[in-house]
Parts: C-alpha cells; sequence; structure tokens
C-alpha cells in the first residue's frame, strides 16, 4: 500500500469515525430526555454519567483529529474511545440479559475507528 492511500484511508476513516462519536455525545452534552431513557433508564448509569462520557467521547474525538500529536496522547484517545465502545456493548448485553443483534450496528462505529487506528500507525511508521 503507497504512502498516499494509506493517508487517503486513514484521513477518511479518522472523520468518519470521529464524526459518529461526535454525534453519539451530541446528545449527552446537555442530557437529552432520549439519552437519558437509554443510558439512565435502560442501562441504569446515573444521570450524570452521561454528560461526563460525552464530553470524553468529543476530547478524545479532536484528539484524534490532530495531525502531529504526541503518540501516547492519541493513544489514550483510540484507547478511551474503545473502552467506550466495548462498555456500550457490554452494558446492552448485561442490561438485557442476551445479545440483541441489533448490536451488530455497532460495527458502523467500530470498523471505521479500527481502520483509523490501523491506518495511523502504518502512516506514523512508514
Amino acid at each position: 500500500m503507497t504512502t498516499k492511500t494509506t493517508n487517503v484511508i486513514y484521513w477518511v476513516s479518522t472523520i468518519v469515525f470521529a464524526a459518529l462519536m461526535i454525534f453519539s455525545a451530541s446528545g449527552g452534552l446537555q442530557p437529552s430526555q432520549q439519552a437519558i431513557q437509554l443510558i439512565h433508564d435502560a442501562l441504569g448509569y446515573p444521570v450524570y454519567f452521561i454528560q461526563y462520557i460525552s464530553i470524553a467521547k468529543l476530547i478524545g474525538s479532536v484528539v484524534i483529529l490532530i495531525p502531529g500529536l504526541n503518540r501516547s496522547v492519541k493513544e489514550w484517545a483510540y484507547a478511551g474511545l474503545f473502552f467506550d465502545l466495548a462498555g456500550a456493548i457490554y452494558s446492552g448485553i448485561a442490561s438485557s440479559g442476551k445479545f440483541d443483534p441489533i448490536m451488530l450496528t455497532m460495527l458502523i462505529w467500530i470498523l471505521p475507528g479500527i481502520l483509523s487506528y490501523y491506518s495511523w500507525h502504518r502512516k506514523t511508521k512508514g
């Protein structure tokens, strides 16, 4: 794979991943009724957690978009965003007691994130 191809894959997947994470955070910055129903009522998390996790997702999304940022800072941002997604999947399964096939839609968030992370490593090493 050429450097140009890697760069294109990196930026497209990173922008898509960050946009999806920012979109998922937007309802929780000022917790909407829908966010409260999902995160508090359905999953059992405290209401104050909604704004906290939304701000963390927003910061992580901005960090992965900043070119040339310290490697360890980006690593932590990617890790935090993936922990958020893993936690969302686990919470959904734990609260319902079974795997719901609708959770496969989480792949829409996970795949661009994996592609972004992988291509970022390729880009910084080569």
